[in-house]
């Protein structure tokens, strides 16, 4: 067995199911764990899919469809402002932003240097992952930018808006980020899966944000995904793009990983990366949320509007998992652990006392489990 193995910390969610004894009874539960988007998949889009089914039949390549690239790369134009990237070379369909992100670093990531991988924190587990098999040293970081020790750091891994905090990385973050990968030379990977759910400025692209800073694509890819900003969460649809000298490479691994998009999923996601309406209506509907559940939390519980994404990084007044197992045990409503999204980091983990809530089911479904949360805090 591969010993790199051992490091790794059993997922958020399956920490959870320990922690309340099991499955959830999902006939009685409501559950705002786990951030899957629940608003209806665009007819559109499965049309596009049940039109494109012949594509079945075909091995597809690991580059992807020249139609699909091109539109991804039409999408990236209209949607932050920059010249279209070159469809050949600063464009790969994946699948999904969650496997690229792991893959990435195996490909990246020189193990003999000792290598370190910088993360938000608290952040998506899976960089952490990726950082671990790829034989490196994970680095958690609250603030990227306040980071001290460069030594030895290969890749960074950012998420804007991030989850779970929602927090948008301003141009000049980005412009500061960039001068110390100047300094520094490590590459930096841009999550940007949940771009398209912000409520009042657009969130700012990696690629959009070294265009408006007089800069190539040297070292920087994005991430993104139709998850989201699509409802598709199944069709496991996303890309990279950015310097064509790291996508060669990454290709490259990719074309022995074996993990080439489906033609038909493939075609679908045309539909969607061409068009908009789905996606403001979309964010539309979870800005109606927080509008309906933010008034009802109140003290001791504490929430503000993120930037973007779909969460609430809620605080608690008390050990964030003793009031997930409470609030399951008592009332039948599922969220996520804040220190099960972060680590020990500076003699803090700067998860304590907070819990991620996802605001995926419906707004009247939302605005139930808000009422009961407060029913619980009114009781602590």
């Amino acid at each position: 067995m591969n010993p790199l193995l051992a490091k790794l910390q059993p997922y958020p969610f399956e920490r959870v199911r320990a922690l309340i004894g099991g499955a959830p009874d999902p006939s009685r539960t409501i559950d705002l764990s786990i951030g899957e988007p629940k608003h209806p998949t665009p007819q559109f889009i499965k049309d596009a899919l049940f039109g494109s089914l012949d594509g079945l039949a075909t091995y597809p390549r690991s580059i992807g469809l020249p139609e699909l690239r091109g539109a991804i790369s039409t999408w990236l134009a209209r949607r932050y402002g920059i010249p279209a990237p070159d469809p050949e070379t600063q464009i790969l369909p994946v699948n999904g932003s969650r496997e690229a992100l792991f893959a990435f670093a195996q490909a990246v990531i020189d193990p003999t240097k000792n290598a370190k991988v910088v993360s938000p924190n608290p952040f998506y587990q899976i960089y952490e992952g990726a950082a671990l098999l790829a034989g490196a040293t994970p680095v958690y970081a609250e603030d990227l930018l306040a980071l001290k020790d460069w030594s030895g750091v290969q890749l960074v891994y950012l998420c804007s808006p991030g989850n779970p905090t929602g927090k948008i990385y301003s141009l000049d973050e980005w412009k500061r980020l960039f001068e110390l990968q100047d300094r520094h030379g490590f590459v930096v990977a841009s999550d940007e899966c949940y771009s398209e759910l912000y409520y009042a400025e657009p969130s700012i692209g990696g690629l959009q944000a070294a265009r408006r800073l007089g800069r190539d694509y040297r070292k920087l890819v994005v991430f993104s995904s139709l998850s989201k900003r699509s409802n598709v969460p199944g069709m496991r649809s996303g890309f990279v793009a950015g310097d064509a000298e790291l996508l060669k490479a990454f290709l490259l691994y990719r074309t022995y990983h074996g993990s080439a998009m489906s033609v038909s999923v493939q075609k679908a996601s045309i539909a969607a990366w061409s068009d908009e309406k789905h996606v403001e209506e979309n964010r539309r509907l979870y800005a109606a949320k927080y509008q309906a559940v933010l008034p009802l939390i109140q003290a001791p519980l504490q929430a503000d509007m993120p930037d973007g994404g779909f969460y609430l990084w809620m605080g608690t007044p008390i050990d964030d998992r003793e009031f997930c197992k409470r609030l399951y045990d008592e009332k039948r409503v599922l969220v996520l652990p804040g220190s099960f999204l972060a680590r020990e980091s500076q003699g803090r983990n700067p998860g304590q006392k907070r819990v991620r809530v996802a605001l995926v089911p419906a707004s009247e479904t939302c605005v139930e489990a808000a009422r009961r949360m407060m029913e619980l805090a009114k009781c602590l």
